[in-house]
């Protein structure tokens, strides 16, 4: 399942990736969660302009992403689960938990170091709220994140296979959880118990630091009631919730890819770690 795996990795990554955004941005449009404050125009061309720079620099860097890696393990019999043999029905489902588990305590680590906060806080200084801010992640964040999963992949020998569906389902779920929608709060309460859902993420981008520091899930909800940084709903409500980051209010500084880029390289970061929770 190697060279011809990869050929397509890309292709099936890039093709969920565009039918799960183009189904979220048409819902928004019909059915939008909160008004807007900037415009789509002052705030897409920066986001998905960051979008394009992360692609091509994980392409250049590391062509076979952690795919890739997953496929090497296989053959020299890397890691826990291929020294065990574990039957693939096993190693799948573990798989996708581990690297689930791994997201989560990486996007907390974001939180915790000042120096990673830097680079992630890009992230939060959007002022809005919608499916572009899923993909709007610093270039330094990606490569971080690419060697994080890579080292999991190769300590636990996870299968090829699962290692697609996990970054499918990653990409899938960050666009569905950042979207800008509306969802029936019956519906919803339900959902959240199998998924992180717009609601229960959008709290994550609260102004607020204690909202800030909760919700740190991307695909299961899970880890976030297991490790006691769930919270339900923003003091304020999701109408008078404020979002974005306290020291970064002026639109000029969090719009453009020339500015998401240099965010990393102004101000302090020491007063918005998680130990301000």
């Amino acid at each position: 399942m190697g060279e011809d795996f990869l050929q397509h990795e890309g292709l099936i990554r890039f093709g969920s990736f565009c039918a799960v955004f183009a189904v979220m941005a048409v819902w928004e449009m019909l059915a939008p969660r909160r008004e807007l404050t900037l415009t789509r125009a002052q705030r897409w061309v920066g986001n998905l302009g960051v979008v394009l720079i992360d692609t091509l620099l994980v392409r250049l860097i590391f062509p076979a992403a952690v795919v890739g890696g997953a496929v090497f393990a296989g053959a020299e019999g890397w890691g826990l689960l291929n020294y065990l043999s574990t039957p693939m029905w096993i190693a799948i489902p573990l798989a996708i938990l581990a690297l689930d588990l791994a997201i989560y305590l990486q996007h907390v680590l974001f939180h915790a170091v000042p120096a990673l906060w830097r680079v992630h806080r890009m992230h939060h200084a959007d002022l809005d709220f919608d499916v572009t801010t899923g993909v709007r992640f610093h270039p330094f964040e990606i490569l971080l994140s690419l060697f994080i999963k890579l080292g999991v992949v190769l300590a636990l020998g996870l299968p090829a296979l699962s290692v697609l569906i996990f970054e499918v389902i990653l990409s899938i779920t960050s666009l569905f959880n950042h979207s800008n929608v509306c969802i029936s709060p019956r519906l919803e309460r339900v959902l959240r118990w199998l998924v992180v859902t717009p609601e229960m993420h959008r709290v994550h981008h609260s102004i607020d630091a204690p909202e800030t520091n909760s919700n740190f899930g991307f695909n299961l909800p899970w880890w976030d009631r297991l490790f006691g940084t769930y919270c339900a709903q923003p003091r304020l409500g999701h109408e008078g919730m404020t979002l974005g980051i306290e020291t970064y209010r002026d639109h000029r500084l969090c719009t453009g890819i020339f500015n998401l880029l240099r965010l990393p390289f102004l101000g302090d970061a020491r007063s918005y770690p998680i130990n301000r929770r």
